[in-house]
């Protein structure tokens, strides 16, 4: 005898757990109850006679076997839902796009991309937030859209690169002509002259200042910072003013650069980039088509970025 083919909302729900990492995250995606949710995996597992996940103290993670279902599974549900998803009435708003990311690329490049949306009818709500939390909340379903600045591990989401960033070693010119007759070339700049000048960042640990040590000077960092600010615009206006040197995306301190507030010390020929990506959940957008619009017009307009 067969064993009878698992019932189809069995199976949203399983991949709803899959993606989420967990049944309460689930739960919520489905709009369902948790002991709901368990009851269906229970099911699931009855009917299949196999362990789907490992149950943890927080959340679950699959077995081979439901890594093996969800790859057979998941493209012919999302299209489904496509196709089968609920057409709001003639004249009914979209609910709101909920998209987050890093504050300081989201309020100066992302948002103006997407004022034209805005102006059409698209309502958003943005968040702003450190990569790996919002990640999280991402699988949990507190977002449709994230900016990563890492691409996520594992399978449970579908992420595209969005833009490059460049990093570049800035000051004021107060302090920049206090060093050699460096600044702006290609010529290695020794590390040591930077020593008298107090460096500013957002974070105790230097991550951007000790990647660029790594990759340019080809050396450990070995400094303590004179101003942390957890936020990259606090950053650059601390900078900008006078407060000491840093490294910043280009992109958001190229207008001062080219103003001449703010000087380039090193022009390295392979700065360091770090890619930026597009995160969803698989099959997201179909329960919002606005999700999709906001979507394609951020990686048309990163073409320019």
């Amino acid at each position: 005898m067969e064993t009878p083919s698992p019932d189809l909302n069995l199976l949203r729900t399983f991949l709803a757990v899959y993606r989420s990492g967990s049944f309460t995250g689930a739960a919520r995606l489905l709009g369902l109850s948790q002991p709901t949710v368990t009851t269906q995996m229970r099911a699931l597992e009855r009917q299949t006679g196999r362990e789907l996940f490992e149950r943890l103290p927080r959340g679950v993670t699959p077995t081979p076997v439901a890594d093996e279902l969800a790859a057979r599974i998941a493209a012919p549900l999302d299209d489904l839902a496509v196709v089968a998803g609920p057409t709001p009435p003639a004249g009914a708003r979209a609910e709101p796009v909920h998209l987050a990311g890093p504050a300081e690329f989201l309020c100066t490049t992302v948002l103006p991309a997407l004022a034209p949306l805005v102006a059409e009818g698209l309502r958003l709500r943005v968040s702003a937030g450190l990569t790996d939390p919002l990640l999280e909340e991402l699988r949990a379903g507190r977002h449709d859209l994230v900016i990563a600045t890492t691409r996520p591990r594992g399978r449970t989401l579908h992420a595209v690169p969005l833009a490059d960033e460049e990093f570049v070693l800035v000051a004021a010119p107060a302090w920049a002509d206090r060093l050699p007759e460096q600044q702006g070339s290609s010529v290695p700049l020794d590390p040591a002259v930077l020593h008298g000048v107090p460096l500013v960042t957002y974070a105790e640990d230097l991550p951007i200042a000790r990647r660029y040590w790594r990759h340019v000077f080809g050396r450990r960092l070995s400094r303590t910072a004179a101003v942390t600010v957890p936020d990259l615009r606090g950053v650059l206006a601390a900078v900008a003013g006078g407060a000491g040197f840093s490294v910043l995306p280009r992109y958001l301190c190229q207008d001062l650069l080219a103003s001449g507030a703010l000087v380039a010390l090193l022009e390295p020929e392979d700065p360091p980039i770090n890619t930026s990506f597009l995160v969803q959940r698989p099959g997201a957008a179909s329960d919002n088509p606005d999700v999709a619009r906001v979507r394609d017009l951020l990686l048309t307009a990163a073409r320019g970025w």
